[in-house]
């Protein structure tokens, strides 16, 4: 089992990362969405592998395996953990793909530290540039539905886990993506997490301001949402990070729910090879 060790500004302590390594070639980095693991990315390993890639794929302080300390869960820490991750294995000309919280990780890395390493970016369902309801993001989350959830976890996070993973899918009687026990597998995986993170990570989510991080990204970047996502609404993040990050390809898919790496997954991992493989990227930064 492969870990990176990280400083725990909080504390005296020091917080593992565990990661998975897979391939060789120009690195691809995965960073899940919430309240998964690495884990998620299970679809797209072999075919990114298979296509020449070496593939890195971690778990979040707080999620799967990595350590679960009781604070840390703000952008500025996980994009920190991210840097190191990327020292690490001193991985050059990365693409870094963020799948809806993982989002935030990819752009504050540019804001935070430079986009060091980094030569593409891929976001997926990402929750950037902003998912808060305001006068300015007229389009956004109102903030009761985020302390909605926020409640339900402390009342039953199995439960929430539940019913969310059918949202997240977009499981309805007329339409059953996945099976049962696959369902039910996700689930497992968001179980895992620290009740903590899990609470802390909504309001990190749900309420950063990606804006000026989304003006820093200076690479090709692949924008990929579902027109159906329930759990993060194209409007306030897709349609406007492709507004904002000018070197972009932008690709609705129409029908898709929010987890589209497993329902779109054959159709994701051809764009993503594609991508990889055809943007033009003017240097490692």
């Amino acid at each position: 089992m492969s870990y990176v060790k990280v400083s725990d500004k909080q504390s005296a302590k020091r917080v593992e990362l565990y990661y998975e390594d897979w391939g060789h070639g120009q690195p691809v980095v995965l960073i899940h969405g919430w309240p998964s693991s690495h884990e998620m990315w299970e679809y797209q390993i072999n075919d990114l592998v298979d296509a020449g890639f070496r593939v890195i794929a971690y778990d979040r302080r707080g999620f799967g395996k990595s350590s679960k300390p009781h604070d840390g869960y703000d952008y500025d820490t996980f994009t920190d953990d991210l840097k190191a991750l990327l020292d690490d294995l001193d991985l050059q000309d990365v693409t870094l793909v963020g799948f809806s919280m993982g989002g935030g990780e990819v752009v504050r890395y540019f804001s935070k530290h430079g986009g060091n390493r980094v030569t593409k970016a891929v976001l997926i369902g990402a929750v950037t540039p902003h998912l808060l309801k305001s006068e300015d993001n007229p389009h956004g989350v109102e903030q009761s539905a985020f302390e909605e959830m926020i409640a339900n976890i402390k009342e039953d996070r199995i439960n929430f886990l539940d019913s969310f993973g059918k949202a997240f899918f977009g499981v309805h009687l007329l339409n059953k993506p996945l099976s049962t026990p696959l369902l039910e597998y996700f689930r497992m995986l968001a179980s895992v997490a620290s009740p903590r993170a899990t609470i802390e990570c909504v309001k990190a989510f749900g309420y950063t301001d990606f804006l000026q991080d989304m003006r820093a990204v200076n690479v090709p970047t692949l924008i990929i949402h579902g027109d159906a996502d329930n759990i993060v609404p194209i409007e306030p993040t897709g349609n406007q990070a492709a507004k904002l990050i000018p070197d972009s390809q932008y690709i609705i898919y129409e029908g898709a729910p929010h987890g589209l790496f497993y329902t779109e997954r054959e159709r994701l991992n051809t764009d993503l090879i594609h991508f990889i493989r055809e943007s033009v990227s003017a240097g490692v930064h």
